[in-house]
């Protein structure tokens, strides 16, 4: 293959940016394209086979052009951009794509943060949920479904599109027994209600947050507490929804009322109903995902926000998942010849 070398210039307030810690972002490009990079008097010089030139010296340039507008270049940022090139020139469109998720802003937090979606399959989720009445976010732990489904109810509220925020679970026990814990049915169900608290504080503020509890228009309950309501210009986020039934799913969906929109989100490798209970999220999905007004995210480890090793834990068990569903299959053959 032919070798070349591509210049791309920087300017010297982007360089720390672009570069990362010991030119750590550096090093991570010139291992996921096989190329070598140097830096002279403000224009850094890529130079290998002339595809992965090509490929790399874009993906520079994109990082370059995401710090000239003042965006932070993470570690998860390069990582994000260097995966969807997949070996080669990556989707021309879902590179567009990468570039444009800091303009998308859902919201801002109490302390001036803005809230942004960080991965193209999360930008999805966020249009879904501004575009349709319920929609289904499902994918493993660290993608952001509930705290950005937050984050968009959150706005919704200070745009007054809703008069009020209902945030609710199932009270299922991972391996713990509600029974043995202090206090009284509230208290009991509030270990399991604690991470939709700690977000609303982040997003809201203490002072916000307490503010509208008291005055009944920001409400986190236990799924049970719905039944027999109508809620009307509300907007509803139903989280850990892989531990609901197909009968509480339902009851759950049959609540929603006039101006009113709902996000229900869930993994559904992370199923802690007894067994031979069947998942009404699994159910809801498979039934209503072609009804108009219905939105259905599946978001993968490639969307995982967290630490990087978060996305290999994943990864890992999906794979140990597929052997193991593989082998109960090989095994149930060898039964049915016999």
């Amino acid at each position: 293959m032919e070798q070349m070398k591509k210049s791309v210039a920087i300017s010297a307030e982007d360089e720390k940016a672009v570069f990362g810690r010991l030119d750590e972002n550096l090093l991570k490009i010139e291992k996921a394209f096989g190329v070598k990079i140097s830096n002279r008097n403000g224009e850094v010089t890529l130079s290998g086979d002339d595809e992965e030139v090509s490929a790399a010296a874009d993906a520079f340039g994109r990082l370059v052009r995401l710090a000239g507008r003042g965006e932070a270049i993470t570690g998860q940022t390069v990582d994000y951009l260097l995966a969807s090139y997949g070996g080669g020139n990556g989707s021309t469109d879902e590179l567009h794509e990468i570039e444009r998720l800091p303009d998308d802003v859902v919201c801002v937090t109490a302390a001036g943060k803005p809230i942004k979606p960080k991965t193209v399959g999360q930008k999805r989720y966020v249009e879904q949920i501004r575009g349709c009445t319920v929609v289904f976010g499902v994918g493993p732990a660290g993608t952001g479904k509930t705290y950005l489904a937050m984050a968009a109810a959150i706005a919704a509220f200070k745009r007054n599109d809703v008069s009020r925020i209902i945030l609710t679970r199932p009270a299922i026990e991972a391996g713990e027994k509600l029974g043995f814990l202090p206090g009284d049915l509230q208290q009991k169900v509030d270990p399991y209600l604690r991470p939709l608290y700690d977000a609303l504080h982040e997003i809201m503020g203490s002072e916000n947050f307490l503010k509208n509890m008291e005055r009944n228009v920001i409400e986190v309950a236990p799924l049970a507490y719905m039944r027999g309501r109508t809620l009307d210009n509300s907007f509803i986020v139903l989280d850990e929804a892989q531990n609901t039934t197909k009968e509480q799913m339902k009851m759950f969906l049959t609540r929603i009322g006039f101006g009113s929109k709902a996000v229900v989100t869930g993994d559904i490798t992370q199923i802690d109903l007894p067994e031979g209970k069947r998942s009404g999220l699994v159910d809801a999905v498979a039934i209503l995902g072609d009804i108009e007004g219905i939105g259905v995210t599946r978001l993968t480890n490639k969307d995982v926000v967290r630490h990087p090793l978060v996305q290999r834990i994943i990864a890992a068990y999906e794979k140990d998942e597929k052997k193991a569903e593989y082998k109960k299959k090989r095994t149930f053959k060898v039964k049915s010849r016999n």
